[in-house]
């Protein structure tokens, strides 16, 4: 980040807070991993970096961190990037799970057809981006359908409940892009890349329990997708790789 990119915000958001433009920054950075998860956040860089005092730079990291996208540490001092790993989204999937699940099935009972229809359009979109890997369309279509079926549903602590989730989910669903090669062949693109559609038709035909049912299919399909990495590690390990200093070369004797 840099003070030309700040300045970049102000001119979208001429009348904003300096402080909630750091906000900003800082939150696209974390969420497509250009700061690392578990790195430690330099209050006094980021604030030279941007040309700026300190006090609007702590005020966007305390906002971050009422988030959970920042985090202090037990006998460690300053503010950390949240951690990422399976343990972690597979506890996050769940809940997701949960939320999604019945949000599905209450759209098949009360989602509008205008909504619907937009849910459609998603789904289509998405259909078309998974084959190719298409990190951007992939971003575009994936979340806000998925967040259109919650907010459809009618029930107002199923969207509290997920709007709570939604940023860490993102921070999941684009880390994808950092790990995978997108001309390699992600083996649950077959599954995934339909089940947009699947959902969309149960709830379509107002049948609630298939609504469910394909969302379960679909989050499961989507944990793998998301987790796939192509040496069959850990695939946020490479955020806590070292790199290897160069060795030096031995002097001629």
């Amino acid at each position: 980040m840099n003070r030309e990119k700040l300045e970049s915000y102000l001119e979208q958001n001429p009348f904003a807070k300096l402080s909630d433009v750091v906000t900003q920054i800082l939150y696209d950075e974390i969420v497509v991993l250009d700061v690392p998860p578990a790195s430690k956040l330099n209050i006094n860089q980021i604030a030279t970096d941007l040309g700026i005092s300190r006090t609007p730079v702590v005020e966007a990291i305390n906002r971050l961190q009422a988030i959970g996208f920042v985090e202090t540490r037990p006998h460690s001092s300053g503010f950390y990037v949240t951690d990422m790993n399976m343990r972690d989204m597979i506890d996050l999937y769940d809940a997701r799970t949960a939320i999604e699940c019945e949000a599905a099935a209450l759209c098949a009972e009360n989602a509008s057809p205008e909504a619907i229809a937009q849910m459609d359009s998603l789904a289509t979109e998405f259909k078309k981006a998974v084959p190719k890997l298409d990190g951007i369309r992939l971003k575009e279509t994936d979340m806000p359908f998925h967040k259109l079926i919650v907010d459809s549903c009618g029930n107002k602590y199923l969207i509290r409940s997920y709007n709570e989730l939604l940023p860490n989910l993102k921070m999941y669903q684009g880390s994808w892009t950092k790990f995978i090669n997108p001309g390699s062949t992600n083996p649950w693109s077959s599954q995934v890349v339909h089940q947009h559609v699947a959902i969309v038709s149960a709830i379509k035909l107002h049948i609630p329990a298939l609504a469910r049912q394909s969302m379960a299919d679909h989050i499961r399909s989507s944990l793998n997708f998301v987790a796939y990495c192509d040496d069959k590690g850990d695939p946020f390990a490479i955020f806590k790789r070292v790199p290897e200093k160069p060795k030096k070369e031995k002097a001629d004797t």
